[in-house]
């Protein structure tokens, strides 16, 4: 039986069996507003009235009181709910997150976009989040998933999906709050939230700070220096030794409104940040990584008449970036080029203090947009949008290394960084890019039973063309508890500054000639809803992605090229249940195939099953636990890859809290990795024994509302 037979005979089943059963009504839901094209809103922010049932995409809910409830710290945690979607930490990039939909992937992450209340998060430079990206939870109202394209609505890089952050209103934090949190590793947050409203001005705040030393018992026995050590008899790689995983965020939002108008604006800064594994995939325990972002998103939006609605959008990023690389530890003697780096024929030369590199980049992006919804046409929902962005990337770099620094003739070479900015042997020239767009959609209710949603949007690039991409959208509710929904979406992901234009770059070189990558996927999703305190999702999905962009080896040199194409097909399955009035359980499978669609070859790293469990349970009025267990399983390695497949693993996390003064305050003690697993994500042969997450961490909470 091909997938496509599978997909057909069980959805055939599942409609039959769901169809036996109850008609209980759908509660309403929250969703991703703009993209559903609804009248009642306009703004990706803002909540709706329209079930998430009803909408015509696959995505998920998460709210701040689940994410409380799970004992979360951070942003990557609570993703791992999602089913489909597995956090893994970059191979290339610092260990930074990457969030993995579907089995697409790669280690800069920048087939994924995220937003801020509707405003995108991004460094402009790679494409991807910010280097060393950590995001504090006590000012996220809460955080809604699309799986699947969204290029339709969002444009470039809501390729594999789209995930909103967002963070609670004036009226939301009026009451205020603070709290702190302590726990292993040196671990320690703190945070405070308050709001204002008067009958025309409305005032939101939120400081949090997240600090810790790193677990340093997060051991890789072999690292790339030490393969240079066994090539030239030395001994200069810290291997032994633990990754680098220190951090210190902090995390601001000011948002105010008045009338139609808001003002939303968001600070965050990592200080002196651990590299992971090293920028060379060599352990660094003397570099740092310093990343500042800054994002103000001003929104007007009115409703001229009874069926007509305008928004307009103006919103300015800003991305400092500051790293610090040993890219390779004092001591260690490389095979030097003509052009003074790294090759693989040429002089030894031995750098004493290390070979380092000192790269700083600025990028700023400038956006426009203006959307009008019209409800004149009888049961059709018309969504208008057109808006302008420019980005520019400016970039520093001082060095030991490279052309205009060293030839490899001489040897050995000190700590003495010389400054190559403004000259030819810089990393990246600055680079501007100017893009525009304009797209339409329909919702049309064709009946009470029936809706269809056709979209589409053009995007021009200055620096490499346009892109069109269309989504159509069939919903069917056969009956009042369950729906059905047909999907088609087209996506692209543009080449970053990176991937097109890097230039004397040990890692990699730009191309460009690089053409966007496109994907098309099919989705069939089912909503049941047996009971009100039942909810079950079943969703299908295939896709082509072709031209995916990876960095491909040419002799001793490396280049970004649209070297692979890549089929992928599966499905999610998730439960949420109220047990009883105490008890809710949330459970989620996830399958997916993904391969090289010109080899066969599975597609590496990427779990081909994960799992989903979540027990809320209340003891009392004043106690409450829970307990969180994720699998994750079946991950293939590259192909040429000698090594054994990785190991699955479980992941187990507990919270206990004990609620005062009507919940005013609460005390937790919060448990990660439970049971201490050596779980593992995948590295690349140059780090042969993975790299371990975590231990066991125990921490303990105090939060009061005020």
């Amino acid at each position: 039986m091909n997938k496509f037979s599978f997909l057909a005979l069980t959805s055939t089943i599942w409609t039959a069996a769901v169809m036996a059963g109850g008609e209980n009504q759908f509660t309403d839901g929250d969703e991703f507003a703009d993209f559903y094209g609804q009248d009642e809103l306009v703004s990706i922010a803002t909540g709706t009235s329209t079930p998430i049932s009803k909408a015509p995409s696959v995505a998920s809910v998460i709210s701040a009181e689940q994410i409380e409830a799970m004992g979360a710290t951070h942003l990557d945690e609570v993703l791992e709910r999602i089913p489909g979607l597995h956090v893994m930490p970059s191979d290339l990039n610092r260990l930074d997150p990457v969030y993995s939909i579907r089995g697409i992937q790669t280690g800069f992450n920048p087939q994924i976009l995220v937003l801020m209340n509707g405003a995108e998060v991004k460094d402009y430079l790679n494409g991807g989040l910010p280097f060393t990206f950590q995001m504090p939870l006590s000012n996220i109202s809460r955080i809604e998933v699309i799986r699947g394209p969204g290029s339709a609505v969002y444009g470039a890089d809501a390729y594999s999906g789209v995930i909103n952050i967002i963070t609670k209103t004036a009226a939301e934090n009026e009451a205020g709050a603070a709290g702190f949190r302590a726990g292993s590793f040196q671990s320690r947050d703190i945070w405070v939230q308050k709001g204002f409203q008067t009958e025309n001005f409305e005032i939101s705040f939120s400081l949090e700070n997240l600090r810790s030393d790193g677990d340093d018992g997060r051991i890789v026995t072999a690292d790339a220096q030490t393969t240079w050590d066994n090539l030239n008899s030395t001994n200069a790689s810290l291997a032994p030794g633990a990754l680098s995983t220190h951090y210190d965020v902090t995390n601001m939002h000011l948002d105010v409104s008045t009338g139609n108008w808001s003002l939303q604006n968001w600070f965050w800064q990592q200080d002196q940040g651990g590299l992971g594994q090293g920028g060379a995939q060599a352990l660094d325990n003397r570099g740092y990584q310093d990343a500042t972002q800054l994002l103000s998103h001003l929104n007007y939006d009115r409703d001229l008449s009874d069926t007509l609605k305008l928004e307009a959008d103006l919103s300015y990023q800003r991305s400092e970036s500051d790293s610090l690389f040993y890219l390779f530890p004092a001591g260690s003697t490389l095979t030097i080029g003509s052009d003074g780096n790294i090759a693989s024929t040429g002089n030894l030369v031995t750098f004493t203090d290390g070979y380092i590199g000192n790269p700083q980049v600025v990028s700023e992006n400038v956006s426009a947009e203006l959307t009008t919804l019209y409800n004149g046409f009888q049961d059709h929902s018309l969504r208008l949008s057109t808006g302008w962005s420019e980005s520019r990337v400016e970039a520093e770099e001082h060095k030991n290394y490279g052309p205009g620094v060293i030839d490899g003739a001489s040897s050995p070479v000190d700590g003495t960084l010389t400054n190559v900015t403004g000259t030819d042997d810089i990393f990246l020239q600055d680079q501007t890019r100017e893009s525009y767009f304009v797209s339409a959609q329909d919702q049309w209710q064709l009946n009470n039973d029936w809706s269809f949603t056709a979209g589409i949007r053009w995007d021009q690039f200055e620096d490499f063309g346009n892109a069109t991409t269309p989504r159509l959208a069939l919903v069917w509710e056969p009956l009042h508890n369950l729906t059905t929904k047909l999907l088609y979406g087209e996506a692209f992901r543009a080449p970053s500054f990176a991937e097109l234009y890097f230039q004397n770059n040990p890692s990699a070189l730009g191309n460009p000639n690089l053409k966007p990558e496109e994907i098309k996927t099919w989705e069939l999703a089912l909503d049941y809803r047996p009971s009100f305190e039942t909810g079950v999702k079943l969703s299908f999905f295939n896709y082509e992605a072709t031209d995916l962009i990876a960095i491909v080896a040419q002799g001793s040199t490396r280049q970004y090229q649209n070297a692979r194409n890549q089929d992928g097909y599966g499905l999610e399955l998730e439960l949420d249940w109220d047990a009883t009035e105490a008890l809710n359980l949330n459970a989620s499978y996830a399958w997916q195939h993904s391969e090289d669609a010109d080899t066969g070859e599975d597609v590496a790293d990427v779990p081909e099953h994960t799992t989903y469990l979540d027990i809320n349970y209340r003891f009392s009025r004043d106690w409450r636990g829970s307990l969180q267990h994720y699998w994750v399983g079946s991950r293939s390695r590259a192909e040429g890859d000698s090594r054994p497949d990785i190991d699955d693993y479980h992941w187990v996390n507990a919270r206990v809290t004990r609620s005062f003064n009507n919940d005013r305050l609460k005390l937790s003690i919060i448990a990660k990795n439970l049971f201490d697993t050596d779980a593992r994500e995948p590295s690349s042969a140059l780090i042969p024994g993975d790299y371990p997450l975590e231990g066991r961490s125990i921490w303990g909470e105090i939060k009061y509302s005020f």
